[in-house]
């Protein structure tokens, strides 16, 4: 497998879109948003995951401080149980940290275990749960990463107390 991961461009919108369009029928973004998101580059950072010039993964992360918010993740089908997203999830949460972020927030369908996993799986936990937030009466989780417990947790884990 040959995924390359880089920065996205309004250039990848149009493919962008196209998975969105297939990953999340009832909620896709439109076209519009991703313009707006690219466009404020002093608290958006997005990326790509390509295969042989085919968009097959993308991600953003929103850091108005003290907090960091993922705004979109996916993964084609065909790519996912390899790991990337798990890889994007980890490039997100070092963004944050990078930027002094305290928390990373996202929010997630209720009806997504295999997300929710993940997320869990990286520390996230459930903070909240709006009703009915998402298209169909969805509910939505609205999770949280605290970057500031984390970093303490490895600075005591990394330092002996001396006698």
């Amino acid at each position: 497998m040959s995924v390359d991961l880089r920065s996205m461009t309004s250039a990848d919108i149009p493919a962008v879109h196209q998975l969105e369009t297939r990953l999340f029928p009832e909620d896709a973004w439109p076209v519009a948003a991703f313009e707006s998101e690219l466009a404020q580059h002093e608290t958006r950072n997005y990326w790509v995951y390509e295969d042989q010039s085919r968009i097959i993964g993308y991600a953003g992360l929103c850091t108005v401080l003290p907090i960091s918010d993922v705004q979109t993740i996916g993964i084609d089908p065909a790519y996912q149980g390899q790991g990337l997203g798990r890889k994007l999830m980890n490039l997100l949460i070092d963004t944050a940290r990078e930027s002094k972020a305290l928390d990373v927030m996202l929010e997630v369908r209720f009806d997504n275990p295999t997300a929710i996993a993940l997320y869990e799986s990286l520390g996230f936990t459930t903070i909240h749960r709006r009703e009915r937030y998402y298209k169909g009466g969805v509910d939505a989780l609205i999770m949280r990463l605290q970057l500031d417990a984390l970093q303490e947790e490895r600075t005591q884990k990394n330092e002996e107390p001396t006698a």
